[in-house]
């Protein structure tokens, strides 16, 4: 089990691993992921058909897949660990929620990130699986986020009395989000992942069990558990889930798509939200459509609807009648921060890759 604490001398992180002493790892060693992890998309070749056609045989429906063997050609370059990683490739909308004036302009922010952070966790449009980490095994990484590029979500009402936190006078010109992710449990696969801001005051911890199951041409992946971002200045929660995601066409050129409602919920507050992603219906029907009501409960005032796709344009329509339309193929993605390879420990995602690849 991971356990890790701030030093306050540097910017570090100390992590103990399993039979080990600490291991120190240094933000100032991390530097921009520049690797290009897009995946061919050559669907199924004939030779790779036959290979699924067997395994295919061999399962029935709704079985778990948590132990199957699968072959290498369906695997993406990447740990399920990283994916966590890459839901986080827009931080300046995350680390905005934190400046959101009124409880009501927080928890529209955090939809609106919510909403946009999907898309990225896919690299290309066809359907891979990421590695299964081992358990102990973790992945590190930051972001550089320039402090001009956050900015917060402003509606036309005032902020009330006491509700503003304007932020201490501060040199630089970026904020650093950190994040680590560990797989703590093998059967079932848990993996757990924890970010922060130190300078908003912002971290979010999360769990989740992937639950795999076959379907017949498609395979479902359950993401069975919770996370929750605590915006410290505010002493607000939000606790969230997360949708199921099919890999659907697995003889031919499969393809990913979402589906299930989540909640978002603050208890403090009294807000919520209800986010349903939409699976194709069998006839007809768009893909990827998604929608979306953010709830005042004490008051019961729909602030906030949206409508669109979870990996294109997203519609917001607010209750003082203000529309924003967001396009989420056009939002800046900032790189990952990690280390060389030579300076990870050994139960790190990058280490585990490269004696697989090796």
């Amino acid at each position: 089990m991971l356990c890790s604490f701030r030093v306050p001398s540097s910017d570090a992180v100390v992590h103990l691993q399993p039979n080990s002493g600490p291991e120190l790892v240094l933000s100032e060693d991390e530097k921009s992921d520049t690797e290009d992890q897009e995946e061919t998309e050559l669907g199924v070749m004939e030779d790779q058909r036959s290979v699924i056609l067997h395994l295919i045989s061999q399962l029935k429906l709704g079985m778990d897949l948590t132990k199957v063997v699968l072959p290498t050609f369906i695997l993406e370059k990447r740990s399920l660990l990283e994916m966590y990683a890459d839901f986080l490739a827009h931080p300046d909308l995350l680390l905005a929620v934190a400046a959101g004036a009124t409880p009501q302009d927080r928890v529209i922010g955090f939809v609106e990130y919510y909403l946009t952070a999907f898309h990225e966790g896919r690299k290309g449009a066809l359907a891979k699986k990421p590695y299964n980490p081992i358990i102990g095994e973790t992945f590190h990484c930051s972001w550089e986020v320039p402090k001009d590029k956050v900015k917060a979500r402003r509606t036309a009402l005032p902020a009330p009395a006491g509700h503003e936190h304007p932020m201490a006078d501060d040199s630089s010109k970026n904020y650093k989000l950190r994040f680590v992710a560990e797989q703590v449990s093998h059967h079932p696969p848990i993996s757990c992942f924890y970010c922060e801001c130190k300078e908003k005051r912002l971290c979010v911890n999360t769990h989740v069990w992937t639950k795999s199951k076959f379907m017949g041409m498609s395979v479902g992946v359950s993401m069975i558990g919770e996370g929750v971002l605590r915006l410290l200045e505010h002493g607000e929660e939000y606790v969230f889930t997360l949708p199921s995601a099919y890999a659907r066409s697995i003889l031919t050129l499969p393809w990913v798509e979402l589906g299930g409602k989540v909640s978002i919920t603050c208890a403090k507050t009294g807000y919520s939200a209800t986010v349903i992603f939409h699976t194709k219906p069998f006839y007809g029907g768009k893909v990827h459509r998604v929608t979306a009501e953010v709830k005042h409960n004490p008051t019961n005032t729909i602030v906030c609807k949206a409508h669109g796709e979870w990996n294109g344009t997203l519609e917001f329509t607010y209750n003082n009648g203000e529309t924003k339309v967001i396009d989420t193929t056009t939002l800046p993605v900032y790189p990952k921060k990690i280390r060389p390879l030579e300076k990870q420990g050994p139960m790190e995602s990058s280490q585990q890759l490269f004696c697989i690849e090796f």
